[in-house]
């Protein structure tokens, strides 16, 4: 006689209500919070793309600006409320292409490089292109068990939010008064050819993730009042503050590559003791 069926509502011996409250269970509301952020940050981005459409440009610069704060929010608030997950990863990484990757030269494309037809569209090509594969190659590198610690301080090559910092200068300086810029496209078009070589670049950048974990007593008002004229700073002049922080990052660059070359050198100086144990045939 065959064996009888299992009641109805049962799945084996695990019983319909198990099934029921793991298809409709609840998460933790600290999960929601960095993607709501996330989805800010994107909202943000194809919000820039808009004004740039309608010639609102330092509208759309603002908005991009605004995602990149977005962006830099939801990572922290993932760590700090212990929400991070491998959804929230992905779902961050398809953001920056868009904000970063997409956004910036789709309004430099409205602002000048139109005027130069295939070549300026070339540019925002190949700046979009190797911004996904920038993206593409650090979220690998963080799969590597073979990393040295110290190499957590570094990015390899130009960061995609900094790229996008980076590539809007010339709209900075358009806002500043620097006019003279928008009449040459050729030279936007060369820009974004050179911030996206340092995208896809091996140039190694400080990363800044571990900063400001912990500082010392004595730093804190310094650092607080340093924090209040960078932000007075912002908001009374932001294209000057933002065409600085480009120049400086640029600056910076040069440094970062000797301190990379100085941790590989340091590494590469430490061997390890090796056994007189050898195995015998």
């Amino acid at each position: 006689m065959a064996k009888s069926l299992p009641p109805f509502g049962q799945d084996g011996d695990k019983p319909f209500s198990n099934r029921r409250s793991r298809a409709f269970g609840t998460m933790p509301i600290r999960t929601v919070i960095p993607n709501a952020l996330t989805v800010l940050a994107l909202c943000a981005g194809l919000t820039a793309i808009r004004f740039a459409l309608e010639g609102r440009f330092e509208a759309a610069v603002t908005a991009i600006i605004i995602a990149s704060v977005f962006d830099a929010l939801d990572g922290r608030v993932a760590r700090f409320l212990k929400g991070t997950s491998k959804f929230g990863a992905e779902l961050d990484s398809l953001t920056d292409f868009v904000n970063f990757g997409v956004a910036p030269v789709i309004v430099l494309y409205l602002w000048t490089l139109s005027a130069i037809g295939g070549i300026g569209w070339i540019a925002v090509l190949g700046y979009a292109v190797c911004c996904a594969l920038r993206l593409a190659r650090f979220n690998v590198a963080l799969e590597d068990p073979d990393k040295p610690a110290w190499s957590a301080n570094y990015f390899t090559g130009v960061p995609a939010p900094a790229g996008a910092l980076i590539v809007m200068l010339p709209l900075y300086l358009d806002f500043i008064g620097l006019s003279f810029l928008k009449a040459l496209p050729l030279i936007v078009a060369i820009h974004c050819f050179a911030v996206a070589f340092l995208m896809v670049s091996r140039v190694p950048t400080f990363s800044g993730k571990r900063m400001g974990l912990r500082i010392e007593r004595d730093m804190v008002l310094p650092i607080l009042v340093f924090v209040g004229f960078v932000a007075a700073v912002v908001l009374n002049y932001p294209w000057y503050a933002f065409t600085a922080i480009a120049l400086a990052y640029l600056a910076v660059l040069p440094v970062s590559i000797m301190r990379h070359r100085h941790h590989m050198l340091r590494s590469a100086t430490v061997v390890e003791p090796v056994s007189n144990n050898l195995p015998i045939d």
